[in-house]
């Protein structure tokens, strides 16, 4: 495709809607813009919208309402196999009759590349996944890794300028999944394709993209580098799917610039910042990572806040302690600190004072 958008717009939804039935928008009012090159990651809980919106791209099912854009080109009325996207599934969706070199050199026949280029093009795409001795094998013949490899070669060989992915990783074990998301990523970057990466894996999406498009309810939620995803949750849900995140309910005091006071449901009072709140009295849910928690006093920073706590677990995990406390009348707050040679070790029934600098902690929505 001939293409005449500038290399920010090289995937764009514009408007973008999806109903199945007529009445429910399964995706609503999409506008998403990618640069060339990037690796962003489509992440939220089943049902949110991010597979249909992969599934759109992709040309496998129909936009209701909005144009879909590739290198400034509307695709919507464009056949899948027309649009030149790479496509890698969970489910592999190798061909069990074929080896893996007829595998490979299947997209390029269709697209009609002589024996011999064919040739070339699948020896390098297997060394590419480092799978170079196994062309002449069946995927019977491979593990569900090995297997994940070659799906990923495929992918690769026409050399596609966009690869999507959905839940590629979902049927490796743990260890291997690690493995492939580091491989994945480096490919990418390496090759310079621009890959739209679809999980409902937190991990995954954190480590491996340029920016992660958070969705729920049909709607993208937040879209942000990885960092500042974790690190600056614009709403609660964000701040409640992305990691681990203790909340606490309360009543909003006041509000002067950058800092509200919120008084907690127990009484006690805090200092947040408003990141997603409305007016004094409206109820709010302050957000604070658990790592972003103290509890030797000599620790805390100038100006930390405190409050009060009850020990009820301190588990030892190896390179963290984590604390189970109850703060605010609320049993399951959680707090994670490095395995230290000074770090204090705590016993359940113990009361103790908690802390954090009141930048970490942000006031959202209820």
């Amino acid at each position: 495709m001939a293409g005449s958008a500038n290399d920010a717009d090289f995937v764009r939804f514009e408007r973008v809607q999806k109903s199945y039935d007529g009445e429910t928008l399964v995706v609503k009012d999409l506008n998403l813009s990618m640069p060339k090159g990037e690796f962003l990651t489509m992440l939220g809980p089943s049902g949110s919208g991010k597979t249909t919106c992969l599934m759109m791209l992709a040309g496998f099912e129909t936009a209701t309402h909005g144009e879909i854009l590739l290198d400034g080109q509307p695709i919507n009325n464009i056949p899948p196999h027309k649009r030149g996207i790479g496509m890698v599934f969970q489910n592999y969706a190798l061909f069990p009759h074929m080896t893996v070199a007829e595998n490979l050199s299947f997209p390029l026949e269709v697209r009609g590349i002589g024996k011999s280029e064919r040739e070339k093009k699948v020896m390098r795409a297997l060394d590419m996944v480092q799978m170079g001795a196994f062309g002449g094998r069946r995927p019977a013949q491979l593990s569900g890794g090995q297997q994940q490899r070659i799906a990923l070669a495929r992918a690769l060989v026409f050399e596609p300028e966009l690869v999507l992915m959905d839940e590629p990783l979902g049927a490796l074990d743990k260890q291997l999944r690690e493995r492939m998301q580091f491989e994945i990523t480096r490919l990418a970057h390496e090759l310079g394709i621009t890959t739209v990466y679809v999980t409902h894996d937190q991990t995954e999406a954190l480590t491996m993209s340029d920016r992660v498009a958070v969705f729920n309810d049909g709607r993208i939620q937040q879209l942000a580098p990885p960092d500042q995803l974790y690190e600056e949750p614009q709403n609660s849900f964000v701040a409640q799917f992305i990691g681990e995140n203790n909340t606490l309910e309360g009543t909003v005091k006041s509000i002067d610039g950058d800092t509200c006071v919120v008084l907690l449901d127990d009484g006690e009072e805090i200092d947040a910042r408003p990141v997603n709140v409305g007016k004094v009295g409206d109820r709010t849910l302050v957000s604070i990572r658990p790592e972003r928690v103290e509890y030797n006093k000599e620790r805390l920073a100038p100006g930390a806040h405190t409050v009060h706590a009850e020990v009820l677990e301190f588990i030892y995990m190896g390179d963290i302690y984590r604390t189970r406390l109850r703060v605010a009348g609320k049993d399951d707050f959680i707090i994670k600190t490095r395995n230290a040679p000074d770090q204090r070790r705590l016993k359940p029934g113990e009361k103790i004072e908690i802390g954090w600098r009141p930048q970490d902690c942000r006031a959202l929505d209820a």
